[in-house]
This record gives C-alpha cells, structure tokens and sequence, in this order.
C-alpha cells in the first residue's frame, strides 16, 4: 500500500518504530528498504532519540537519501529515498 504526501510524492513504505530502542528502528529500516525498489520512499516514525544520529549516519553509509527529517515533540519522522 502506498499513501500519496503532497511535499514528498508517494510514500511506498511506513514504518512504525515508536516504543522501539536502539538498535531496533535501524534494524526496520533496514529490511524495509530491502522490500521496496530504488527511487521509492520510506517514511519512518520513531520515538528512540538516538534515531537522530542512527538514521542519518545509516543513509550516508549505504548510500541512500534522507530526504527529510522532522520531530514534534517526542517523535521523530524520517523520509528515505532508496539509492538505485
């Protein structure tokens, strides 16, 4: 199932790692990016801060694009772009 964001284009794959900790979310993410095709979009939610430094440094070292990162208050919502 994909969900359309008007910023963003289509988001192909939604995680929901909220109540997770390290190393769990990276883990999600991981396989999520695993199931999808290049150039397809993941948004994530997390509510582990160490998120911050772990999603980020995850996309610089396979190559993928954090194309957007945001936090509302106790969440952390992360948009990846698999790499081709």
């Amino acid at each position: 199932m994909s969900v359309r964001n008007e910023s963003l284009g289509t988001i192909h794959k939604a995680l929901d790692a909220r109540g997770l900790v390290c190393p769990e979310p990276v883990m999600l993410l991981h396989r999520a990016v695993r199931e999808i095709a290049a150039g397809e979009l993941i948004e994530m939610i997390a509510t582990d801060p160490s998120t911050e430094r772990d999603v980020p440094k995850f996309c610089l070292f396979l190559g993928h694009e954090l194309v957007l990162e945001e936090r509302d208050g106790e969440e952390y919502r992360y948009y990846i772009r698999k790499s081709g």
